[in-house]
């Protein structure tokens, strides 16, 4: 490749790397209503109900099982919910195996529960006219949360399409998170130089083999600063360069997000010692065809 300007490199970094799937993941949403289906069609039953501590307790002695919905509609991902007032504090079981329903008190709890916590109110009023579609919003709210894990493998996922763009199929020439290890017993590569004697294990986040070389890829995506951006920097630099000496092996590092911006001399030090440092832009511009295939 010619030589690079790191300046240009650094302003074609990306905001966000969010994909499609990204914002909200629609089929575990659906799967979790599904899974309750029957149950939440069954309490439908009490919306606009004009006696519904009488219709509640006849409903759940009969169909003790909708007890498990309960949670949800109150956006709480757990089978068992503690309150606490000036009456004192109690668990209450929403996992069927757990609910107990034997006796008055019992049954008086939990409707003491669903009128405290306004879930009475929410039917007999009729504020929704369908739980099934009033649940699906609250799982979908409840699901926003996991953005920060799905964040996580994004660079990941990002990187392993532009792998398979480039033609390399999964577990026949390019692997997902494998040891220096298994690298070493696979192909008789080295790497006794990034393992300290095979005292260390460090795995990359893919390998991708062709006929004369096999290539150790790390990939990541920084959208804000801190100092684990300097560390990585200088982490990947010295990987680089203890890789160099290595016959038959290249350190291939894809990183972007505008979180560089703030160790940016770190990551310039770093691309001035590395011949393979790349970002998305190098990605979409077919920067894996032109060094590995």
């Amino acid at each position: 490749m010619a030589d690079r300007d790191f300046n240009a490199w650094l302003l074609s970094f990306r905001n966000s790397i969010a994909d499609y799937g990204y914002y909200i993941d629609f089929k575990k949403v659906h799967k979790n209503i599904d899974n309750i289906k029957v149950e939440l069609n069954i309490l439908n039953s009490l919306i606009g109900s004009k006696n519904i501590e009488v219709d509640f307790e006849n409903l759940i002695k009969k169909y003790p099982e909708v007890l498990k919905c309960i949670p949800l509609l109150l956006a709480v991902r757990a089978n068992e919910i503690y309150c606490q007032d000036e009456n004192g504090g109690y668990l209450f079981q929403f996992d069927p195996e757990n609910i107990q329903l034997k006796n008055p008190t019992q049954y008086e709890r939990y409707k003491y529960f669903m009128k405290k916590t306004g879930l009475f109110d929410l039917l007999k009023k009729h504020v929704v006219n369908n739980l099934i579609d009033y649940a699906t919003g609250v799982e979908t709210g409840l699901d926003s949360n996991g953005r920060k894990n799905r964040g996580g493998h994004l660079m990941e996922n990002l990187v392993e399409s532009f792998i398979k763009k480039a033609g390399f199929v999964k577990d026949i020439n390019y692997f997902k998170e494998m040891y220096i290890q298994q690298i070493s017993e696979k192909w008789g590569v080295n790497l006794s130089a990034i393992s300290n004697q095979g005292k260390m294990e460090k795995r990359f986040d893919f390998v991708a083999k062709t006929p004369t070389m096999v290539y150790g890829i790390e990939t990541n995506f920084y959208s804000s600063s801190g100092s684990k951006l300097n560390e990585t920097a200088r982490s990947y630099k010295n990987l680089a360069m203890e890789t160099a000496v290595v016959t038959g092996f290249t350190f291939v590092w894809f990183t972007d997000g505008k979180g560089w911006i703030s160790a940016r001399n770190n990551l310039e030090e770093t691309f001035d010692a590395m011949e393979h440092i790349y970002n998305i832009k190098d990605l979409e511009d077919g920067i894996i065809e032109e060094i590995m295939i």
